[in-house]
């Protein structure tokens, strides 16, 4: 199969695939064995400051607009720390005393989509402004993705993320249970993490056409090993694909080698062949029907430490 050859012909029907947050800004999370958030890495920051030297912190800030969907939408940022933000009356929103990393920021508001669904942005010696998003009010039906995490022991309290037509993190409560709603139809990957977990399944595909989809549920294990995975998720393609691909490499921009044997047909991966000390970079493409792939995706990256 010929990656850059084809590009040209399919750069009109296939659009570059993003790795998002929670496959990128996931990939700059390190998780214990089969997918289990650990802690974000913090690799990007001297553990150990200088003598007499105080470690710098950043900000994020954007704007959701228009104001419709955009006042009062809240931003969930994930990498290297985690919080959330309420957009104010004029759909702006920050994320201050930040340290250097890569982070991922997805905005969520009920009765509207976001486009991007995702944005990355990695921090290195000043802040980052502009991260913007428009929102779009949901057409048609909408419906709703629940489940429950068991035992209590590993469910109360994890988070879980959603990528889809429309993304979103929410936190189980202390049953374990959790739900998303004003979903609109189409596919979307359910990925649950907790700090000492591993989970079964990893990820789930659900999805929606006009109905609740109830019962997505999940089983979680303590972890018993020191074991590190990475776990990738993207944007679907708005054309129609056969599937995806993940590539990674130790060295930026190149020499990137193909990680799954065959097409993914759902829009996460989670690779658990990464190696402590380590640095990674990731791309995904999109394949039509014809097997022809599009251009790489961004670049994210993943520590491990």
């Amino acid at each position: 199969m010929k990656r850059a050859e084809k590009s040209g012909r399919l750069s009109p029907f296939l659009q570059r695939v993003a790795l998002c947050t929670t496959a990128c800004v996931l990939a700059g999370f390190t998780w214990g064995c089969a997918g289990s958030t650990a802690h974000s890495s913090s690799s990007t920051v001297p553990q150990t400051p200088a003598p007499q030297s105080t470690a710098q912190s950043f900000g994020i800030s954007g704007t959701v607009s228009p104001t419709t969907g955009g006042s009062g939408a809240v931003v969930t940022l994930s990498g290297a720390a985690t919080a959330t933000a309420t957009a104010n009356s004029a759909g702006a929103y920050s994320f201050s005393s930040l340290p250097a990393g890569t982070y991922a920021l997805t905005p969520s508001n009920t009765g509207f989509t976001f486009s991007p669904t995702t944005l990355s942005a990695t921090i290195t010696t000043a802040s980052i402004t502009g991260l913007n998003f428009t929102a779009t009010p949901q057409s048609g039906p909408t419906s709703s993705i629940s489940g429950t995490i068991t035992p209590t022991a590993g469910g109360s309290g994890a988070t879980v993320m959603l990528a889809g037509p429309a993304a979103a993190t929410t936190t189980t409560n202390a049953s374990g249970t959790y739900t998303f709603t004003g979903l609109p139809n189409g596919a979307y990957t359910v990925t649950p993490s907790e700090s000492g977990f591993t989970f079964t399944p990893a990820s789930k595909s659900v999805t929606l056409s006009s109905a609740n989809q109830t019962g997505v549920n999940f089983t979680a294990a303590a972890s018993t090993s020191q074991a590190h995975a990475v776990a990738l998720t993207w944007a679907a393609s708005t054309s129609t694909v056969s599937g995806y691909n993940i590539y990674r490499s130790t060295v930026s921009g190149s020499g990137y080698t193909k990680l799954n044997s065959s097409l993914l047909a759902s829009l996460s991966y989670s690779d658990t062949t990464v190696q402590s000390g380590t640095t990674y970079f990731y791309v995904a493409t999109a394949v039509d029907s014809g097997g022809d792939e599009s251009p790489d995706s961004n670049q994210a990256t993943a520590v491990i430490p």
